[in-house]
């Protein structure tokens, strides 16, 4: 996701899906638009990747063991085997905008990076530039992006002591994972209801301060490409510390991916320093890091917010009264992560 976010479209070049499928194509001497004339009805929009992306979150987050090697094996293996059988019925390009998660999630946030490829020729613009020029999206693929920032806002919650707590849970007697799949549950639905409903609010309040009549999907399609850049500091600033750990882990893997005895790289005896979250001086650095993220992320989305505005609202006086309820709700929200990154937290 960072990397998305700096450079640009890179999945495009890692798909693990379009080289199998360009190959069954060949085979089995597909037309252009994929092994079958079949198209995804219209009507469907991105919900069949809100609804695998939803599935891929309660996988994470709720999940009892969703980091043991075998389980995490089998379920990435089924969602690779189900996307192919989905491409080679509505095509990969059909599939991939409106049903694949991960490309959609991925070319949302490419939308951000500062760096971008057009007809071979690498460009540099201001991060967030192209999320000006965006295309409205339909309400599903606002419930998309409202599921990503959502979801990950709800990883952090869920750990606090305040969460815990209005459970009766001790949270220094931490239960475990399968003991709250039912609280896990309900909180993720639970979180994206609310940051939807009070989404859906703003936009609905700032029309009305704009006084102009323009149809609630179209406003709401627009204005939630301001939320990007929020996603994307919550998704970096809450996975930081992940990073600086599993990353070394994953370092030593890469060398015996097998568990062979092999040393491909040199790192395979390589000691994983997980000090380097730990510790006072160590925490100062990361909290003041996260949350220079954090607060820079949402300076950007109001940014954005006010520049989607002027698409809708031509005056300047209309598209300032129509973004106020959208500020404040950055806002509380930056309130929100900050508090996020200081409050006791367990598990």
């Amino acid at each position: 996701t960072l990397l998305q976010g700096i450079f640009g479209d890179l999945w495009s070049w890692l798909n693990p899906w379009y080289g199998p499928w360009r190959v069954a194509k060949r085979l089995f001497g597909a037309r252009n638009d994929g092994m079958q004339p079949s198209r995804l009805p219209p009507w469907l929009g991105f919900w069949p990747a809100f609804a695998l992306f939803f599935a891929f979150a309660w996988f994470e987050l709720i999940d009892p063991a969703p980091d043991d090697p075998s389980r995490l094996a089998v379920v990435a293996g089924l969602y690779w085997l189900l996307s192919f059988i989905a491409m080679l019925i509505f095509g990969h390009e059909d599939w991939s905008k409106r049903g694949e998660f991960l490309t959609i999630f991925f070319s949302m946030v490419a939308r951000f990076a500062p760096f971008q490829r057009e007809q071979g020729r690498l460009s540099l613009c201001w991060p967030g530039a192209r999320l000006l020029v965006a295309e409205p999206l339909p309400l599903s693929g606002v419930a998309f992006l409202l599921l990503a920032l959502s979801s990950v806002s709800f990883d952090g919650l869920s750990k606090t002591f305040f969460w815990l707590g209005l459970f009766g849970i001790n949270p220094l007697e931490f239960p475990g994972r399968t003991a709250l799949v039912g609280i896990g549950s309900f909180g993720l639905v639970l979180t994206f209801v609310l940051l939807a409903a009070v989404f859906a609010l703003t936009v609905f309040l700032g029309q009305r301060l704009a006084g102009d009549a323009q149809p609630f999907d179209k406003a709401a399609g627009l204005l939630v490409w301001s939320i990007v850049p929020i996603a994307l500091a919550y998704h970096i600033a809450h996975y930081l510390t992940a990073l600086l750990v599993d990353g070394q882990y994953a370092l030593v893997a890469l060398s015996d991916p097998f568990a062979l005895g092999w040393n491909l790289f040199g790192t395979a005896d390589r000691m994983v320093e997980a000090g380097v979250v730990a510790g006072a001086e160590s925490a100062w650095w990361l909290w003041n890091l996260q949350a220079g993220v954090i607060i820079a992320g949402h300076v950007l989305a109001v940014l954005i917010a006010h520049g989607l505005a002027w698409r809708l609202h031509p005056q300047a006086s209309r598209a300032a009264l129509s973004q106020l309820p959208l500020t404040l709700l950055m806002i509380a929200y930056t309130i929100f992560g900050l508090w996020l990154l200081a409050t006791p937290s367990a598990g």
